[in-house]
């Protein structure tokens, strides 16, 4: 299983702050897929992701026992 982690307003649109399903094999590109379809996230492809607190690009593999954390662009002054 993995563990998926959901900031700011990206927990609001899961429904969650985590999600554990299993996604180990899938790339990155294909998890955000997934969980837009399946949890209706809008703007998925422009947050940045992290695998095990490493930032992580889309082509990169999960494996099992990942920690994935989805983390959408801050803005502020």
């Amino acid at each position: 299983m993995n563990k998926l982690l959901f900031f700011a307003h990206l927990k609001d649109e899961a429904g969650a702050e985590t999600l554990s399903i299993d996604v180990s094999g899938k790339t990155i590109a294909e998890l955000k897929t997934i969980v837009s379809e399946q949890h209706g996230l809008t703007k998925i492809d422009s947050v940045m992701t992290a695998i095990n607190e490493e930032f992580a690009e889309d082509d990169d593999i999960i494996q099992q026992g990942d920690t994935i954390a989805f983390i959408p662009p801050v803005s502020g002054g």
